[in-house]
């Protein structure tokens, strides 16, 4: 009976675009790094700026411009579990927690999730999300 192989490795390159001196290549992410960064730019991407995925992307930018509280919390909770299980299959999405800042006028995103594939402890991603005018 062969030997089932629980881990696999993930990569991505990075969105700096910088060459590795030694290799000349463009630098991968790997792992961990690869896959809170796919989360994040999945959370800051709008629907209809993918070209040829009009549905991918969320409206949790126009909801940044919501008043700042537990509804608009709410709404954006719901966007980012949506796009996390539909658009992330590498992760197992355990908990998200959108908490309004009312003082800067910000959301802080906690987002916790396991990594399929990989032999890792849990993960948690936590970054603010601001209206840019």
């Amino acid at each position: 009976m062969p030997v089932e192989r629980i881990s696999k490795g993930f990569k991505d390159i990075s969105s700096s675009f910088k060459v590795n001196p030694l290799t000349n290549d463009i630098i991968a992410i790997k792992n961990e790094t690869a896959i809170s960064r796919s989360i994040r730019n999945l959370v800051h991407t709008q629907k209809g700026e993918k070209f040829f995925r009009p549905y991918l992307g969320s409206d949790i930018t126009s909801l940044l411009f919501n008043n700042v509280d537990t509804l608009t919390a709410s709404s954006i909770k719901t966007e980012i579990e949506f796009l996390i299980k539909n658009y992330e299959p590498r992760v197992n999405l355990t908990q998200v927690e959108v908490i309004p800042d009312y003082d800067s006028g910000e959301f802080e995103a906690i987002i916790k999730y396991t990594i399929i594939g990989i032999d890792v402890l849990p993960q948690q991603l936590s970054f603010a999300l601001q209206p840019t005018r």
